[in-house]
């Protein structure tokens, strides 16, 4: 246990290590301790444990020293946070005993782990708190990276016009459940980084969360110059200098200061852009170390994970060649490469106007593995960055997917825990991903199971009732035309939750497309409905603030008025009391621009049902019995025609089927047809959209890859690295001598290349290695239906074999069999192969007949 900070009671001083350890996020038992002692300063404090004790007065904790039965609380909640600290049966040591010395390092420019440790800004960020939580839970050797921001995401206030203010508070980092890492002395451990003519100083902050650690970085000490001091000034603000600054810091930093606490990670994982400059650091690491460039470049890419996250063009941060060139030029010499070279790496004209050095591009680059974060956002990104591999098909390149999830215990309402300690049993929690397991879900009767719906609805209005009280009262007496606070969040009516960050593609306004039709939809006297709006627009977003104030502004008008709230400052806090209260989730994104959403999966867990635009998870989630789908599962490119047809299809459904569904409520007020939808929502998605489940699937998919790999390569001073960087290097220097011609046919046109329904054939071709042995390529032939709806991508692929030898000349055939569901066309390709290859086409050679 730390020092007595706090000069807590003797008997309360377990509180401190219970206060500086973020696993209070996920268990609630914890957080009543501080509530107990003072639930008004726990709330004005922000449900910051740290900066409760600052604050609470000695006479209280003097007076809980003193009951029996709340410092019994603390002996519990002490013993079973280190009962579970000291488990040494995780999932991952069961299944992976031989790979607990090894250590994963999963680097983000933000971290949504509780509302006391504001360090996010919106889904990246919350994503990324889920991830840590999960491995935590599962027991993986994991560590992760970040920055410490000066000034906390902007809190929101909305004016008496509903316009978006932006204020900005100063985080006072002492106050926050983090620690300084110290050194030998006790003095604040300090990494170095070269930033232009300079070192910039960064001291590291500790987040402890449950069994891992979040180390973030800060340049706020006294031995940088002011502008130094404040390169993490704040979230994803500041000039473009700043931006690289804070990713420099980020990616190079992060790794200095793994390296100076004496940690040695085996695999690294990006999650987005932000950190790509990782890779170069490590690049130079190794050369260093008397690697080349060539053989270092292909340890860190075997060692190294990307994930992207938005499908966004806007989204992939990307520098002008003269920023880069104003950081960098000192570097490349260093990495033994050309200008040119190292502008390749990052080298985007793809997705962007102009050349641009996109860290998207860098991260692909310096990576083997990389995914998008749900089914349909792998599919947008690989026709997204296609032109990083040419020539390669679009299902065929290197990203694949893994679908995000929430972390189940931090955003299930205490109601739900109970529920399930009553009727799943107390170790319900180790049953997360088990999807049979949740089948109990059915046996819990239909009226207790509506009451708690009701309960934690109630709950929700009380809250949020309070907040908005706030806010009136920063208007003046009339209030400005808003309803006031008891004229709101109505229990007995269906409550309907739309809350995100607000960017024109999420929609917001798709619902009120047609306003009178709204109107008598939300004021049937029999059957009303209520729409809570909540979310953020970023401070330069003009357009996405322009629709808050415009929710705003329908919020004051008859026929609306009562029906529709905009709740600001939305927040993990308030987030959790949407999520855990509304009937209905509300997701309208622009298909297919939503790169996988996860509120939708919070509300779930907690009885809610989606009603959603197929995009994203929901897309997965979605089976036609638990919820409701928005539109149609496919793409339109007039944006005007997508909205008629979407904003139809949402009425529709809405005035059709919620409504009355909702409503056919027996005598007892009980809708068991709702129960039943709302029943099958939880039971198909707690287990496969649950971070422990999308952690668990880094793990198997990526983690354990790299690792082997990396073991692998790095034995008998790096002997198999050598003979894989040597292989690819010969077929480098070969491959443009690589010929692939037609045997069996005396012209190569379109014609001959058109099997029809059920033709068959056989192909024979003639390859020319260029120096190459047969052993080191793969000739395949390829299928593809004749249909622009799939642009030549659905591909089947037919091996050839060898059949003749001739010195660098070589001959392979093999039959083709079309289907029957149309006319097809053929081709025929040559690509390296290697057991050592990830992925085939991550080498970027691919060579095609015509």
């Amino acid at each position: 246990m730390q020092n007595n900070k706090f000069n807590l009671p003797e008997k309360l001083q377990k509180l401190e290590d219970l206060a500086y350890d973020l696993w209070f996020s996920w268990n609630p038992d914890v957080r009543d301790l501080f509530r107990e002692i003072d639930i008004d300063l726990w709330r004005s404090c922000g449900r910051n444990p740290v900066q409760f004790l600052y604050d609470v007065k000695p006479y209280k904790l003097d007076s809980k020293a003193n009951d029996t039965s709340f410092v019994e609380k603390i002996n519990i909640s002490w013993q079973r946070y280190n009962d579970y600290l000291k488990n040494q049966k995780t999932h991952f040591s069961k299944n992976y005993p031989k790979m607990t010395d090894h250590l994963i390092a999963y680097f983000s420019a933000e971290y949504g782990i509780h509302e006391s440790l504001p360090n996010y800004a919106g889904g990246l960020g919350i994503l990324a708190g889920d991830h840590t939580k999960s491995a935590s839970e599962l027991g993986l050797p994991f560590v992760a990276i970040g920055l410490m921001y000066k000034h906390a995401y902007f809190q929101q206030e909305i004016d008496e016009t509903g316009n978006q203010i932006e204020k900005f508070i100063e985080l006072n980092h002492n106050h926050l459940p983090i620690r300084l890492v110290l050194d030998e002395m006790e003095k604040p451990l300090l990494a170095k980084v070269p930033l232009l003519d300079h070192e910039v100083s960064i001291q590291i902050w500790e987040a402890k969360v449950g069994r891992v650690t979040v180390f973030l970085l800060d340049t706020n000490v006294d031995q940088n110059s002011e502008e130094d001091r404040n390169i993490i000034h704040s979230l994803y603000g500041g000039s473009r200098d700043t931006r690289i600054r804070q990713e420099i810091i980020l990616g190079i930093g992060g790794l200095r200061a793994l390296r100076i606490m004496g940690l040695d990670p085996t695999c690294f994982h990006m999650n987005e852009g932000h950190s790509a400059f990782l890779g170069l650091e490590r690049l130079y690491e190794l050369l260093n170390e008397g690697m080349d460039y060539k053989m270092a470049l292909e340890f860190v890419r075997a060692t190294t994970l990307f994930t992207t996250h938005t499908p966004i063009p806007a989204g992939n941060e990307a520098f002008d060649f003269e920023m880069i060139e104003k950081y960098f030029s000192n570097m490349w010499p260093k990495l033994e490469i050309s200008n040119d070279k190292f502008f390749d790496l990052g080298r985007d004209k793809n997705i962007h106007q102009h050349e641009v050095f996109s860290l998207t591009v860098l991260a692909l680059n310096l990576s083997s593995m990389a995914n998008g974060v749900s089914k349909l956002h792998g599919e947008v990104s690989r026709k997204m960055w296609q032109k990083v591999w040419p020539g390669v098909p679009t299902n065929e390149i290197p990203i694949g997917h893994i679908t995000n999830g929430i972390h189940t215990q931090t955003w299930l309402h205490r109601e739900m825990i109970q529920l399930f300690d009553k009727y799943f049993g107390s170790d319900w929690r180790e049953h997360i991903m088990d999807s049979h397991f949740w089948d109990k879900i059915f046996e819990i009767p239909d009226e207790e199971y509506w009451k708690i719906m009701q309960q934690m609805k109630a709950e929700m209005a009380n809250h949020l009732r309070h907040y908005y009280d706030l806010r009136l009262k920063r208007y003046d007496e009339n209030h400005n035309g808003y309803p006031a606070a008891n004229e709101i969040f109505h229990t007995d009516m269906l409550t309907i939750g739309f809350a995100r960050r607000f960017a024109p593609y999420k929609r917001a306004l798709l619902l009120f497309r047609d306003p009178e039709r709204l109107k008598k939809i939300l004021n049937n006297p029999k059957h009303p409905v209520q729409i809570l709006f909540s979310g953020k627009a970023h401070p330069a977003n003009q357009a996405g603030k322009d629709l808050i104030t415009k929710i705003n502004e329908f919020s004051k008008m008859d026929g609306f008025k009562g029906k529709i709230v905009f709740v600001e400052d939305y927040n993990i806090h308030i987030a959790r009391a949407i999520v855990t209260g509304v009937d209905v989730w509300l997701n309208t994104p622009r298909r297919p621009l939503e790169a996988s959403g996860t509120s939708g999966q919070k509300v779930t867990i907690n009885g809610g049902i989606n009603f959603s635009v197929l995009d994203g998870w929901w897309i997965e989630g979605f089976n036609g019995q638990n919820g409701w789908a928005i539109g149609e599962d496919r793409h339109i490119d007039d944006p005007e025609q997508q909205d008629n047809i979407d904003s139809e299809s949402l009425y529709n459904i809405l005035e059709n089927e919620i409504v009355p569904l909702y409503y056919n409520q027996d005598k007892n007020g009980v809708s068991s047809e709702w129960i039943k939808k709302s029943k099958m929502s939880f039971q198909s998605n707690i287990a496969d959209f649950s971070s422990n489940r999308m952690v668990w699937e880094y793990l198997q998919k990526f983690y354990i890859p790299m690792i082997i790999r990396g073991e692998r390569y790095a034995q008998e001073e790096y002997t198999k690295l050598y003979q894989f960087s040597a292989w690819k290097n010969r077929i480098q220097r070969h491959w443009d001598k690589v010929q692939i011609s037609l045997k069996n046919g005396e012209t190569f046109d379109v014609d001959y290349r058109i099997l029809s329904a059920s033709e068959n054939r056989e192909i024979i071709i003639a390859l020319n290695s260029g120096g190459l042995k047969a052993g080191d390529l793969k000739v395949e032939v390829t299928l593809q239906l004749q249909d622009v709806q799939y642009g030549y991508q659905q591909i089947k692929i037919f091996p050839m074999g060898l059949v003749k030898e001739d010195g660098n000349n070589y001959e392979y055939r093999a039959n083709i069999t079309a289907e029957n569901d149309g006319s097809y066309v053929f081709n025929c390709r040559v690509i390296p192969m290697h057991p050592d290859l990830y992925n085939p086409n991550e080498t970027h050679f691919i060579k095609w007949l015509d």
